[in-house]
């Protein structure tokens, strides 16, 4: 498959907001609390491109992923209840959604597999992510992935189980 992951365009972001849309109804079908909160919402969208952190996964033209990519900022990740893997630099990966018509085909995989490639060229070996206590399915990619749970961090005064693949 010809699948690409590459920098977001603030004309793009009424589709990167229905891709997350369509995750936040899954996560509430599969029981998560995880995004029913208003977050994230089309201004997070929004900054992201601006920060030129959002980043698509297109299939042809087609836009069938989101996910944001931080360096080396995480605020939350500093007050880790646990211990990070490293103390080196590091890529965050934040918003992964994939398109509902694209599931089943381990497209998030083939996004940490693009990060995992960005953050090498850039002589960065670490992955930080984090995830809610009951979003079963991104907690069984990072296992798929080899990321390895440090331990809880709080976001929007909520638990979240916080994930590092060393590189």
């Amino acid at each position: 498959m010809n699948y690409q992951l590459r920098k977001a365009e603030m004309a793009e972001t009424l589709e990167i907001w229905a891709i997350l849309q369509q995750a936040i109804i899954r996560r509430k079908k599969d029981g998560s609390t995880q995004w029913q909160d208003g977050y994230p919402n089309p201004e997070v969208v929004k900054n992201d491109i601006e920060k030129e952190i959002a980043f698509v996964l297109t299939y042809g033209k087609i836009i069938i992923g989101y996910c944001a990519v931080i360096v080396n900022y995480e605020p939350e990740y500093l007050k880790i209840e646990g211990k990070w893997l490293t103390n080196s630099d590091f890529v965050v990966i934040h918003r992964l959604a994939i398109a509902e018509n694209y599931l089943g085909k381990n497209l998030s995989k083939s996004i940490i597999e693009f990060v995992e490639d960005f953050a090498k060229s850039n002589q960065i070996y670490s992955l930080k992510a984090d995830t809610n206590h009951d979003n079963i399915a991104m907690m069984k990619i990072f296992e798929k992935t080899d990321f390895i749970f440090c331990g809880i961090v709080h976001f929007r005064g909520s638990p979240r189980r916080a994930y590092e693949k060393v590189l």
